[in-house]
């Protein structure tokens, strides 16, 4: 019997639908079966809990019973959570592009009975606006010609399979040297935006990869403005609407130039991806902006994002009460009322509150007038002031939160606050980041097989090729701060299982699923990044940072071959390749600080504490109580530490620098041995081939 069966789903955006009046399935192989017993097309649609436009399309069509007739006369309809099953949302959304549209949800695919996609869109309105066609009357055309035209749907079908095969596109990673990747980073300065930073102009993402690229880069390279392009960006997106300057946290874009006015909804990525980076700058520059926001995002996840169990929840909504950012804007009125008026004047003056608003009639706060920090007794006058701002805004009614555990987000987020916890001495955050990582090792993990998702006491999904990247890089992390063995034995343990059931064959790289993932009709195999960096490029980081703490040298042989299945491709668009790029400068140029520390004292401390004074991004750091932990064929295992005191020794590749006896010499040390020189060509010219 007909009827809609996502009640019995785990996840938050399925069960946002389980009411409505369209009969739907969740993907699996009964939904397939369902189709090929009818021989009707599949209507796909996938979104998440936290996506605005999914939930206009919800109200406008999926919960109007005159289009759900339609549907579920003409069609098999199938809803997909695409951070549930991020490798369906793939396969359909490259396969929406193939066809020449831009990407984004909701994703609206038609697919044959076989699940081949042959036509799609993203967002359709009920009636005919937008430039869009009206929805019931998309319907009964495709459906028209799915029945009439066979021929040209099975045409659109056989090349948009063909299009998601993957192709062969090795080179010769050889050919990839440093001078190629200072010039690739040299090429992006033209495309930020020189007064409010950011890639591009509206709307505006993070692209927290292509950021990385520029400080590492700049780091390495000595390129000073592509240092500054990062340090003006992370200032613009700290100050502007896209921070919740109330409750931490930044919301997942912004739709103008400026950064003032988000798309409300929250993600755990993008603040796990930018915790890190604002931890790195602020490791370089020491600048007060970038630690107060890396403090107040933190308690912001550990406040809001704590799953049951301890993980590390996916999301907050952008809409309450059915309007997007409602739970966040405020008026000259309210800010009066909670504040006092002499209060509120000073607050608004700062905080950009007017009496017409900055948006749509309302007020989002930021301080993109005034970039810069205040002086200390006017910012702690401000920090009790938006602490009253927020116990009111707590009585409002709050944004949806999707509470499932996303492992390769987790990881992510897992790998930041550790960092993070390390830099500013926060061992609570280290614990947060500790108790995260056993859920995900607890809950979604079976017979040694990582799970992609938990919630409801359920863990499920095939694990993608990202979710052990990203473990992976937690579990390193993880290692590297707390000397726990086990941390790096997982490591190993996961790479095992990505080289058995990932790995491309002679296509080198890794797929995107497992080859034991039943229900995907192509397994892809890609190089380039989306909102998170691409599971190739991290893997990259991820073995050469195994190759330098096990000494095994079949970690650098497989970072060199999966660099080398996308060294075709890389050029000729780096920012999409930005993540493998940065691998590459891991291989070209790995850096390895050991610093042997017979005894734990003051001394010791004092390196730990001299390295949280400069940057170091994908280097290993390792401290050791004997030169034995080290591993053999590393260039420092011969080191020894003098005079019994705390030695330190900087290797970048084969190279170690002369024993460092003194804290305060590691740093300058340090600053020498990760630059080189290049030449670099004119930025804007043409990109390297």
């Amino acid at each position: 019997m007909s009827r809609n069966r996502l009640s019995s789903e785990t996840s938050p955006y399925l069960l946002q639908h389980k009411d409505n009046p369209v009969h739907w399935w969740a993907w699996g192989e009964d939904a397939l079966a369902e189709a090929k017993r009818t021989s009707k097309p599949i209507l796909l649609s996938v979104g998440y809990a936290a996506c605005h436009w999914c939930h206009v399309m919800a109200h406008e069509s999926f919960e109007d019973a005159d289009t759900a007739d339609v549907m579920n006369e003409l069609f098999v309809n199938v809803k997909v959570d695409r951070e549930e099953r991020p490798d369906i949302d793939t396969i359909y959304m490259q396969a929406l592009q193939n066809l020449g549209e831009q990407g984004g949800w909701p994703l609206t695919m038609f697919l044959t009975p076989e699940a081949e996609p042959f036509w799609g869109g993203t967002y359709f309105p009920k009636e005919t606006k937008h430039g869009r066609p009206a929805f019931i009357t998309l319907l009964r055309e495709v459906e028209r010609v799915f029945r009439e035209q066979p021929e040209n749907v099975r045409k659109n079908a056989d090349y948009l399979k063909s299009q998601l095969e993957p192709k062969v596109s090795a080179g010769d990673p050889t050919q990839i040297a440093e001078p190629l990747i200072a010039n690739a980073a040299n090429q992006l300065l033209p495309l930020m935006d020189p007064v409010n930073g950011g890639l591009g102009q509206a709307p505006k993402f993070p692209q927290c990869s292509s950021l990385e690229l520029l400080w590492r880069a700049g780091l390495r390279y000595q390129i000073g403005p592509a240092l500054q392009a990062v340090l003006q960006t992370l200032t613009h997106i700290c100050q502007g609407g896209i921070y919740d300057h109330l409750g931490g946290g930044f919301a997942r874009y912004a739709v103008d130039q400026r950064w003032l006015v988000p798309h409300f909804e929250k993600m755990l990525y993008d603040n796990a991806q930018l915790m890190d980076l604002m931890t790195q700058a602020w490791r370089e520059f020491q600048g007060p902006l970038l630690a107060q926001r890396v403090d107040e995002t933190a308690d912001w996840l550990l406040r809001e994002m704590i799953a049951e169990g301890g993980g590390f929840a996916a999301s907050l909504d952008a809409d309450s009460e059915s309007v997007e950012g409602k739970f966040y804007v405020w008026s000259a009125q309210e800010i009066d009322e909670v504040l006092g008026a002499e209060d509120a004047v000073f607050f608004a003056g700062i905080y950009d509150v007017t009496p017409g608003g900055n948006w749509e009639g309302h007020t989002i706060l930021n301080r993109l007038g005034s970039l810069k920090q205040l002086d200390e007794k006017t910012e702690k006058r401000l920090a009790k002031l938006r602490a009253k701002l927020l116990k009111a805004r707590a009585k409002r009614i709050r944004p949806g939160w999707d509470d499932k555990v996303l492992a390769d987000w987790n990881g992510l987020m897992i790998a930041a606050l550790a960092r993070a916890a390390d830099t500013f001495s926060r061992a609570e955050w280290l614990g947060a980041a500790e108790r995260a990582y056993s859920f995900v090792v607890e809950k979604m993990t079976k017979k040694g097989r990582l799970l992609h998702a938990f919630r409801d006491g359920k863990a499920g999904a095939p694990a993608t090729a990202s979710d052990y990247a990203n473990m992976i890089g937690a579990a390193l992390a993880l290692h590297s701060i707390t000397g726990d063995a086990k941390y790096l034995q997982d490591a190993q343990g996961w790479t095992d299982v990505l080289d058995k059931h990932y790995w491309a064959g002679d296509l080198g790289g890794y797929f995107f699923t497992a080859d034991d993932t039943g229900d995907v009709i192509v397994r892809t195999r890609q190089g380039h990044d989306d909102a998170t960096p691409n599971a190739n490029g991290t893997m990259i980081s991820n073995l050469v940072q195994l190759w330098l703490l096990t000494g095994d040298d079949a970690y650098r042989v497989r970072a060199e071959a999966t660099l080398g299945a996308f060294a075709g491709v890389i050029w000729q668009n780096p920012i999409a390749y930005s993540s493998l790029i940065v691998g590459a400068l891991d291989l070209l140029a790995p850096q390895h600080v050991v610093l042997i520390a017979p005894n734990a004292d003051k001394d010791a401390d004092a390196f730990k504490s001299a390295l949280n004074g400069i940057s170091l991004p994908g280097a290993v750091v390792q401290v050791v109580k004997d030169p034995k932990q080290i591993a053999g064929t590393s260039p420092a295992s011969a080191m020894k530490a003098k005079a019994s005191k705390p030695t330190a020794y900087v290797c970048i590749g084969p190279q170690c620098s002369a024993p460092i006896t003194e804290a305060k010499m590691l740093v300058p040390q340090l600053r020498e041995q990760r630059q080189t020189a290049v030449q670099l060509a004119p930025a804007g010219q043409a990109q390297p081939v």
